[in-house]
């Protein structure tokens, strides 16, 4: 595999592969397994996710990359090969999620600033010596009929372009995600209202990348798509894909190689329908791809149910869903898929 940022960015997004995002935190993940009646231990969560990384025609045709948490990065797997070594092994890519999370915003009330910069260019050292080639860094922007202000756009943005700058410096690709949040409170806003949010503040990232002199040619991009709010939910999947398609051109300079779309709180085959839509429709300057978690995990959790005699199965069903993730990224996935499985 090239070193080079620009081939690990293209090799992100190539060939209807995206990326499996397996960078829960040890909270997110409890409450995952909490769903399936199973205590989340370290064991657990490794048996989980080697699960996921052991099912071969998944990961190496579908999967490009996976997104780890750090307690991942540096695990083995049972028989004590390390799980860095499964996704390599696979043609995949390693990565991390290397944020701290969206903590309260002081002077913005309901609005958040995404913190772990401090000390960022040390851990990203380690992680590229782990092995890691890309990284992640999630900015969330509310939205309501007065939310988001200024003010939080732009420091997520600045917070945004100076992790994707400390990423490049350390030869790591840098996944640059403000999300524009779907089912954030009170989650009833119109998709003209998150077309208007969705443009502000993709225009305001790359301002800011632009700022800090870092290679669009070296970084994906993972925004939200264009939707209404969870409790307003009415738009079509043609309309989701055609309003996401216009900003994305108006916003995001063709120099960037790809772009995989967060799944943000739409159901696994809402998030595939519009991702396929986008592709089918349009002739574009970069790839479209995914870049999903829950929507790509939800299946395969429930049929492996914390059993080791449920391995195959669990494994069955993740592979079902990221070859339809694939279908889509590719423009061409139907319903008729989902029923022939």
């Amino acid at each position: 595999m090239s070193e080079r940022l620009e081939d690990i960015a293209v090799a992100m997004v190539a060939n209807g592969r995206g990326l499996l995002a397996a960078d829960e935190s040890t909270a997110t993940i409890k409450k995952r397994f909490d769903g399936i009646g199973l205590e989340s231990t370290e064991t657990s969560r490794r048996d989980y996710r080697e699960m996921l990384l052991r099912a071969d025609d998944a990961m190496r045709d579908y999967i490009s990359g996976v997104i780890l948490y750090e307690e991942t990065l540096f695990q083995n797997a049972a028989d004590g090969t390390s799980l860095v070594d499964i996704i390599r092994k696979a043609d995949s890519i390693p990565g991390i999620k290397v944020d701290a999370g969206a903590k309260p915003m002081a002077h913005f009330p309901n609005e958040t600033i995404t913190e772990g910069l401090d000390g960022l260019a040390a851990r990203l050292a380690k992680y590229h010596e782990a092995g890691a080639r890309f990284a992640k860094w999630r900015g969330v922007i509310a939205i309501s009929n007065a939310l988001p202000s200024r003010g939080a756009i732009r420091a997520n943005a600045h917070a945004l372009a100076r992790y994707a700058a400390l990423c490049q410096e350390a030869k790591i690709v840098p996944i640059v995600e403000p999300e524009v949040l779907m089912d954030g409170a009170p989650g009833d806003h119109s998709i003209e209202r998150s077309e208007e949010v969705t443009e502000w503040t993709l225009r305001t990232v790359f301002e800011e990348l632009g700022e800090l002199r870092v290679k669009l040619e070296g970084m994906i991009l993972k925004p939200s798509m264009v939707i209404d709010g969870k409790k307003a939910r009415k738009a079509s999947v043609d309309e989701v894909a055609e309003r996401t398609i216009k900003i994305l051109k108006r916003t995001v300079p063709a120099a960037v190689p790809g772009i995989a779309f967060l799944s943000g709180g739409q159901s696994t085959e809402e998030a595939t329908a519009h991702l396929s839509a986008m592709n089918a429709a349009h002739d574009l300057p970069w790839k479209l791809t995914f870049s999903y978690g829950r929507a790509l995990q939800q299946e395969a959790l429930n049929a492996w149910g914390g059993k080791a005699e449920n391995v195959a199965a669990g494994q069955r069903a993740f592979t079902h869903r990221a070859k339809m993730c694939s279908l889509a990224a590719k423009g061409s996935w139907t319903k008729d898929f989902e029923r022939a499985a």
